[in-house]
């Protein structure tokens, strides 16, 4: 067998792309060691910035005129919806936070009222038992008053007739006894 070599063009494609590269590499460095290039292009680079400037105020005043965004409008706008998405992010947590709290409150303010209704229910159950014994008392009084005014009449009816006995007794004892000293 014969060693034959098969050409292959992207290895020459690769080797002239290594040699201009070096050639370029060579040049651009022997031009940028130099004073005057670096001078030029440092004025050439300060007068793009410059034209560049204008050119985008222009940009900004003529689509200011049509009525159309520019980049810097459109970054604005960006920017703007952050910070929109970042306030209703945090007014959502808020209001979680509020429905939370509402809710244990509600849930305690459920409880207190239960717990309120069961007390206002012992205190009419009291003061029903409270009116009922009063109501007992009130009939006893007045039992009791009937009482004493029977007992006062009975003793005025008695009162006379003791008087009398007695009156009756002092006269008797008083005139003489049987036994007859006197």
């Amino acid at each position: 067998m014969s060693k034959e070599k098969n050409y292959d063009p992207l290895q020459g494609f690769r080797r002239i792309s290594e040699m201009w590269e070096r050639q370029l590499n060579g040049m651009l460095y022997m031009i940028t060691d130099n004073n005057e290039f670096v001078r030029l292009l440092s004025v050439g680079t300060d007068s793009h910035a410059r034209y560049m400037e204008r050119l985008r105020k222009n940009q900004e005043l003529m689509a200011g005129v049509m009525n159309i965004p520019t980049k810097k409008d459109i970054a604005n706008v960006a920017k703007l919806s952050l910070q929109t998405e970042e306030k209703i992010d945090i007014l959502e947590e808020q209001v979680w936070n509020l429905q939370d709290s509402l809710e244990s409150l509600s849930t305690g303010n459920v409880a207190m009222f239960q717990d309120m209704v069961t007390i206002i229910k012992q205190i009419k159950e009291e003061s029903a038992f409270i009116q009922n014994e009063i109501q007992n008392l009130r009939q006893e009084i007045s039992q009791l008053t009937d009482i004493k005014q029977e007992l006062a009449a009975l003793k005025k009816l008695v009162q006379p007739v003791q008087t009398k006995k007695r009156g009756n007794e002092l006269v008797l004892t008083g005139t003489g006894s049987e036994d007859g000293r006197g």
